[in-house]
């Protein structure tokens, strides 16, 4: 692979704490990356992805599709010139997604009129 065609990416999580940075080929898809950060997740976080699917992927202020190649991602104006990609890490258990919305659904509802006789 010839050096040219590597990204080096770096991850940052939500505690400011990074995963990387590693060397990716510009056809790698953000699948990819996401299964990576899985697996290298730090031990002892108070919040850890248990699949890919439960991570999302920013760079440049963009959420990433899992379809999309490194090499899509990139800046349009240019490479950064040699420095790291650092995307940002989002986790979003699909667990907890269904506790909230059940604890939204089970709170009691008022009723309130605001009617006016004349």
């Amino acid at each position: 692979m010839p050096e040219e065609d590597l990204v080096d990416i770096k991850f940052r999580l939500y505690d400011g704490s990074d995963i990387g940075p590693f060397s990716y080929s510009s056809a790698s898809t953000v699948d990819m990356l996401k299964q990576r950060v899985v697996s290298d997740w730090p031990k002892g976080k108070t919040m850890t992805p248990k699949t890919a699917n439960e991570v999302k992927l920013m760079s440049f202020g963009k959420i990433l599709e899992n379809n999309k190649t490194v090499g899509q991602c990139k800046l349009p104006f240019g490479d950064v010139g040699g420095g790291v990609i650092i995307m940002h890490v989002v986790v979003q258990p699909a667990i907890e997604k269904a506790k909230t919305e059940k604890k939204v659904d089970d709170l009691p509802r008022k009723v309130v009129c605001s009617c006016s006789i004349l």
